[in-house]
């Protein structure tokens, strides 16, 4: 099962037709076992084989998107159109995919200049404003368990890399209710998560250029987010 669900997974988040050689390399898994996982997704239809002989994302899929989407927050994308208009700046929603938090669903700023995330994408837990919101929700073991033995990656030099500092940062989150990245992703920019208090597993975050994301803006969007935090709805499950 493992190896089957990195198949699918590699193709989601390349979101590019890929032929079986590039399907192995991304896994790791041998070619033929590669093929014969293909193949298999082929026939229940959640892959498609395009005429040059690479694979590409098959419609039964949509069915199951529609469908996780409705669990995550039928009011998702409202919500998140509203924060753009109240702050002027990107409004994201991601949830925690193993050990990164995945992208999936984006409202981008009106801004030229604004941050821009391609939705499944995947970034580290440990940098990001909703990383640090999704990690919030758990206990201390359970974080431990979802970080590296070693040092985390340092992004930036404001990157948090050490167990105890993150566990120190996250006791923060939960005690203000809300996370900041503050340049340790990517320097030039910050961004202010929360994680949804009545939709287990996501958070929704405002992020733009460190020049616009100044702390009086920060100020004025933490109440705001975490209003839109709590107004997410748990979708119908029929």
């Amino acid at each position: 099962m493992h190896r089957a669900l990195t198949v699918l997974d590699s193709l989601v988040t390349e979101a590019a037709p890929m032929s079986v050689a590039q399907v192995a390399t991304r896994t790791g898994l041998p070619a033929p076992t590669a093929f014969r996982l293909l193949r298999t997704f082929v026939e229940h239809g959640y892959l498609q084989q395009l005429p040059d002989r690479t694979y590409t994302l098959g419609l039964r899929l949509i069915p199951l998107g529609a469908a996780a989407q409705r669990l995550v927050g039928a009011n998702l994308d409202t919500v998140l159109t509203e924060l753009v208009h109240q702050l002027g700046e990107t409004a994201n929603a991601a949830i925690r995919s193993g050990h990164h938090a995945e992208y999936i669903a984006q409202v981008p700023s009106p801004h030229a200049m604004r941050m821009f995330t391609q939705v499944g994408a995947r970034v580290d837990l440990h940098s990001t404003g909703v990383g640090k919101a999704l990690l919030a929700q758990l206990d201390d073991p359970a974080v431990r368990s979802l970080l590296p033995s070693g040092a985390m990656t340092r992004r930036t030099p404001h990157t948090i890399t050490t167990h105890t500092a993150l566990i120190d940062e996250l006791n923060r989150v939960r005690q203000q209710g809300f996370a900041l990245d503050d340049e340790e992703q990517e320097l030039g920019v910050r961004c202010l998560a929360a994680a949804a208090p009545t939709v287990r597993g996501i958070a929704i975050s405002v992020s733009g250029p460190s020049p616009r994301m100044t702390d009086a803006l920060l100020e004025r969007a933490t109440p705001l987010l975490l209003a839109a935090a709590s107004r997410l709805e748990p979708g119908s499950t029929r």
